[in-house]
C-alpha cells in the first residue's frame, strides 16, 4: 500500500506567526501577485483547519499580511505582471493569453495594462510584442518558415488562432519563407515602431 508523502499537519492554532511563515516560504519559492498570495494562504488555512471552517479572524490576518508585504515592496503586482508577461511572450504566448493568465492570478486590469504597455521596447529588437511572440510560437511549433514538411495553411492558421493570435499577425509570420525572413520581419517592425 502506498504511503501518503504528506505528513498530517500538527494540530495547533492557526495564528498570525504561522500564516506569516507560510507566506514567506511561498514567496521564497515563487513570485506572486497579492491576490494569488491571498488565495494560497486561504487554501492553506482551510486545509489546516478542516473540518471546522476558518473564521473572519484568519481572513483578516491574511489580508493584513498581504497588505504588509505590499507596503514593504515584497509584493509588487506591476513588477510581477511585467516579469511574467516577458517570460510568456518569449515562450510564444499571445498577448491575449498573457492578459488572461495574469487576470487568473488576480492581477488588476490596470496593472496588467501597465505591464503590457512597458513591453513594446523590451522584446527582441524592440519589435511588436505580439508579433515577436508569434514568431517564437512558430519556431516552437515548427510552423510557417520553420516547418519541415509540406505547407498546410489552414492547419497552421488555426494553430495560431487557438493560441490567441490575430489573423493578420499569423499571416505575417506564415508569409515568411525562412527563419532569416522572420528576423527581417522583426527588424522591419522595429524600424516602423
Amino acid at each position: 500500500m502506498k504511503e501518503n508523502r504528506r505528513e498530517a499537519a500538527p494540530a495547533g492554532p492557526v495564528d498570525k506567526a504561522l500564516i506569516e511563515r507560510w507566506a514567506l516560504a511561498y514567496l521564497d519559492r515563487f513570485p506572486s501577485s497579492a491576490e494569488n498570495l491571498r488565495r494560497v494562504l486561504s487554501r492553506r488555512v482551510r486545509r489546516r483547519m478542516a473540518p471546522e471552517k476558518p473564521g473572519t479572524a484568519e481572513a483578516s490576518i491574511i489580508v493584513g499580511i498581504v497588505d504588509h508585504h505590499r507596503e514593504t515592496g515584497l509584493i509588487d503586482d506591476v513588477v510581477y505582471a511585467t516579469s511574467r508577461a516577458k517570460s510568456r511572450l518569449r515562450r510564444g504566448q499571445s498577448l491575449n493569453r498573457v492578459r488572461a493568465g495574469l487576470a487568473s492570478k488576480g492581477v488588476a486590469a490596470g496593472d496588467v495594462a501597465a505591464a503590457i504597455a512597458g513591453l513594446s521596447g523590451d522584446t527582441a529588437d524592440g519589435a511588436d510584442p505580439d508579433l515577436a511572440a508569434a514568431c517564437a510560437f512558430a519556431g516552437r511549433r515548427r510552423l510557417g518558415p520553420f516547418r519541415a514538411g509540406p505547407q498546410d495553411a489552414a492547419r497552421e492558421l488555426s494553430a495560431f488562432a487557438r493560441a490567441g493570435f490575430t489573423r493578420p499577425v499569423a499571416e505575417k509570420v506564415l508569409g515568411c519563407t525562412d527563419p532569416a525572413a522572420v528576423a527581417a520581419l522583426l527588424q522591419d517592425t522595429q524600424g516602423a515602431g
